[in-house]
């Protein structure tokens, strides 16, 4: 992994903005500062960055309504800031679909730490590194209606394709490759977001609801208590899903 990555900040105090954004640079991270949640969501528009450094306390829309807004339309990562040590606060923002939370006063290089971790995450999960780990997938994944094409990161319901992120595509082809076995959300969150991360299990909720109204009959099911599965009508709860060279 390289450090041509651009980190946009959001923060409405310029010393913090300043001082992240010098610390960022100093590794060699290209950044972009912003005062405030609408000059972020222009440049989402016009020229999205790869990872946000988001305050959460801004000017006009705070920092949780635009994550909000953001991970309806990616995954792409975002590291919460915060004078808010409230355990409340820093759940609504992972619940949100924040990856990281981090109260200020902060070290800078802490921060730095989180970001290159986070990268690194993101890095493996968009499927870039995977012929450096040795990965292999199937061609072909099919169950049902439902169709993967992983090396293409590319989903087909019924022969239409539908546009997914690479988590809600990382959910899917989890489910996909075994339908009919429960996982449990603890399970869904080591394979999705991986094993070092440390927020709630409801970030798994929140997925399952984009892709369900992504894949609006697709039979993801909800088991009370434990977590869901992909329910398959074609098979026992042993089955496979189908690979095809």
């Amino acid at each position: 992994m390289n450090n041509s990555y651009v980190i946009a900040v959001v923060d409405d105090d310029v010393h913090i903005r300043d001082l992240v954004e010098a610390y960022l640079q100093k590794e060699n991270y290209r950044t972009v500062g912003l005062g405030n949640a609408e000059e972020a969501w222009n440049l989402w528009r016009t020229s999205p960055p790869d990872m946000w450094v988001l305050d959460i306390m801004l000017p006009g829309m705070d920092g949780y309504e635009f994550c909000r807004r953001i991970r309806q339309e990616a995954e792409v990562p975002i590291i919460m800031i915060s004078a808010k040590d409230n355990e409340v606060d820093k759940i609504l923002g992972l619940e949100l679909g924040s990856d990281d939370y981090l109260v200020k006063p902060f070290s800078p290089r802490e921060l730095v730490a989180r970001i290159r971790r986070q990268l690194q995450r993101w890095y493996k999960l968009s499927g870039s590194g995977d012929a450096a780990a040795g990965l292999s997938h199937p061609a072909r994944i099919e169950t049902g209606g439902l169709q993967l094409i992983p090396d293409e990161r590319r989903v087909f319901w019924h022969g239409e394709e539908v546009d997914m992120t690479s988590k809600e595509f990382a959910m899917m082809q989890v489910l996909a490759e075994h339908p009919n076995r429960a996982f449990t959300r603890d399970e869904l969150l080591t394979r999705v977001w991986g094993d070092d991360y440390f927020g709630s299990d409801r970030a798994v909720d929140h997925l399952i609801k984009r892709m369900r109204k992504k894949l609006e009959h697709v039979p993801i099911e909800a088991i009370w208590g434990h977590g869901y599965r992909l329910r398959h009508e074609g098979g026992d709860a042993h089955d496979e899903a189908r690979a095809s060279d």
